[in-house]
């Protein structure tokens, strides 16, 4: 098969919620970023070939496949070919492999995947609609017990044994790495500044713009701090029992808003256009995991990339693991010998934020950048996903 390399990646900076880039249209966000990558690669726009992008809650201004949509606001050619898919919170990873998958196997020299997701405007759980049926039918519980994300992080924290304290502990170094990450100027290049409208008290756009240029999620706080605050899942849950439990809104991942895109293209077609690769593609997988848990597959996708790649931990110089929840992180560190430094040296989803469609492509932007300034060999990107999936890809350095 053809050697897929990755050209140029970027992200917006990932918006609070109800923050800086609440009033930016899906779409708009979206198309900053694919705009911005084509004009970063210095491609012409006429060689990509299809755009493959991720969102979860396809509804509203997230609806009408809104990678076509971007795809043509952003200025490319109408001859570009444009999917939207879910895969919950692993939507954009799953089009970064899907994208990898078409240049592969020969049937594109040249795709973008990327993924957007505004939770201000667009809250979680849209799609799921009213009056058009429930998204989980009846013989489903017949098979399942029906499990939150939310219990199933707590059914992790026990599985694995975790304590409070220990959760507690990976989001404050979540924040403090998060802000040392922006104190170093280590996310430099790798962020493209987002001009948002100011909305006024009705929701209304004002006719004044303000610039977002830094994620806004980081918190100043302590281990006091973080210990006293409360459980997001109290006493007698029908799932966790009756102790309350270990998550908070310190060590969980925040709602955000965001976009990020990555232009790959097969290493013949990079020489042939004069492209200059910053990493080559090694594997991709999307698994499926225990659906109770729901939150274990990090572990699943790890365990199959390290069989396929005949690679181990010790290979890596570089991991982004999406913290949906500590006590994910904190499992899969338990199951490899990966060196913690290395695992979100910039922080992750608990200080940054969680834009669900986004987040994919915005871990394999920092992976990519991290893997150039760690000056390592390989970077592993992966992530749970809602209703028992995981996501995986190798990326290998130049």
């Amino acid at each position: 098969m053809p050697s897929v390399v990755v050209i140029d990646a970027v992200r917006t900076p990932v918006g609070r919620r109800n923050g800086g880039l609440r009033g930016v249209h899906s779409a708009d966000l979206l198309a900053s970023v694919l705009a911005e990558v084509v004009r970063r690669s210095g491609i012409a726009p006429d060689k990509i070939d299809q755009v493959i992008g991720g969102c979860v809650s396809q509804v509203g201004m997230q609806g009408f496949n809104i990678a076509r949509t971007a795809t043509l606001v952003a200025g490319l050619p109408e001859s570009v070919g444009a999917t939207t898919v879910d895969a919950q919170c692993g939507s954009s990873q799953q089009s970064f492999a899907l994208a990898y998958g078409l240049v592969a196997s020969g049937v594109v020299d040249v795709a973008i995947a990327c993924g957007v997701e505004n939770m201000s405007s667009v809250p979680m759980g849209s799609s799921m609609g009213t009056g058009v049926g429930k998204g989980i039918p009846k013989s489903y519980f017949g098979m399942y017990q029906f499990t939150t994300q939310f219990q199933g992080a707590e059914l992790i924290a026990r599985r694995w044994a975790l304590t409070r304290d220990e959760l507690d502990q990976f989001g404050l170094r979540s924040q403090q790495r998060a802000a040392a990450a922006w104190r170093d100027d280590r996310f430099a290049g790798q962020i493209l500044p987002v001009e948002a409208p100011d909305l006024g008290d009705d929701g209304r756009p004002t006719g004044v713009t303000h610039l977002v240029s830094r994620d806004e999620g980081l918190r100043q706080t302590d281990r006091g701090a973080l210990a006293g605050l409360s459980p997001v899942i109290g006493p007698h849950d029908r799932v966790i029992g009756p102790e309350p439990g270990l998550h908070t809104a310190g060590t969980s991942s925040q709602i955000a808003d965001g976009a990020a895109a990555v232009l790959i293209a097969s290493e013949e077609a990079a020489t042939r256009l004069g492209l200059t690769p910053r990493a080559r593609v090694l594997d991709n997988c999307l698994v499926g995991s225990d659906p109770v848990l729901m939150l274990t597959g990090p572990i699943d996708a790890t365990n199959r990339l390290l069989a396929r790649t005949k690679l181990t931990p010790g290979d890596f110089g570089v991991v982004e693991i999406n913290e949906a929840f500590a006590s994910v992180v904190l499992a899969w560190q338990r199951e490899f010998a990966f060196d913690d430094d290395i695992v979100n040296p910039n922080g992750g989803a608990i200080a940054l934020g969680h834009p669900l469609g986004a987040t994919g492509a915005i871990l394999i932007t920092k992976a990519l950048n991290e893997l150039e300034h760690a000056g390592a060999e390989y970077a592993l990107v992966t992530m749970c996903c809602g209703g028992g999936l995981g996501t995986g890809t190798v990326l290998a350095a130049m």
